[in-house]
């Protein structure tokens, strides 16, 4: 029988050294990290697939790789909102779980707007970023007749008077809503070319890497050449 000890044990021999220092080089809490590659944590996803509770003990081990292969097994649908504010909670310093993670699983749940308009609202930077990643997910797979249009020219607005003075993280994910509004979102295609224009190169500190933050416009004008503005997607995760 599979437990959460037994996950935790080959994460562990899988783990190396020189991924580990990558991801702190991107800012994951290195004590919270063994460094498993994405590669081999899909293939140990396979061998658990559905088994939703293993899913939960492994995310409160607090372990990154634990907490990212957690997402790839479970059903966001079957999380209450509960469970997904707590998930969302826990995962500071670790922006691949705050930032990919959570807001995959979130995008799933029946409460994904609710919890996306909540969490962008909060004073704690992993949170918010997980907010507007959720949202921004939201536009992707959403049609957009489900949308709430209003909304989100608002939300573009709020980009344009808060981004200056936000947080590294939130700044990354406010603009990556910006670009996701362009390329998603058809019928604010010039709403979000306004933005991205203002916007212009929006400055993040990415620390020891060589992590760009997207030029906005550029994104959304070459989706537009491409044809791919309004295209969806099918899912969130990757």
């Amino acid at each position: 029988m599979t437990t959460v000890a037994s996950v935790m044990s080959e994460l562990k021999k899988k783990g190396k050294e020189q991924t580990r220092k990558i991801y702190a080089r991107h800012g994951m809490a290195p004590e919270r990290v063994y460094g498993v590659s994405i590669a081999d944590l899909k293939v140990i996803a396979k061998t658990i697939k559905g088994q939703q509770d293993l899913a939960y003990g492994l995310y409160e081990t607090g372990n990154m790789d634990a907490m990212y292969l957690a997402g790839i097994v479970a059903d966001g649908s079957k999380l209450s909102g509960a469970q997904l504010n707590k998930w969302a909670k826990s995962a500071v310093d670790l922006q691949m779980i705050s930032e990919y993670t959570v807001p995959w699983l979130a995008v799933e749940n029946s409460q994904a707007r609710e919890l996306a308009l909540e969490w962008m609202n909060s004073k704690d930077s992993h949170i918010a970023a997980s907010g507007w990643c959720t949202y921004t997910g939201l536009l992707s797979i959403r049609p957009d007749g489900d949308l709430d249009l209003r909304e989100i020219k608002s939300l573009l607005a709020r980009v344009t008077k808060e981004i200056g003075g936000a947080p590294n993280r939130v700044k990354m994910t406010m603009n990556s809503f910006v670009i996701a509004v362009g390329i998603h979102v058809k019928p604010l295609l010039k709403e979000a070319k306004a933005v991205a224009e203002e916007l212009g190169t929006v400055q993040v500190n990415v620390g020891d890497t060589a992590c760009k933050v997207p030029l906005a416009i550029a994104y959304i004008e070459k989706a537009e050449k491409a044809g791919k503005v309004g295209k969806k997607r099918k899912t969130l995760r990757c």
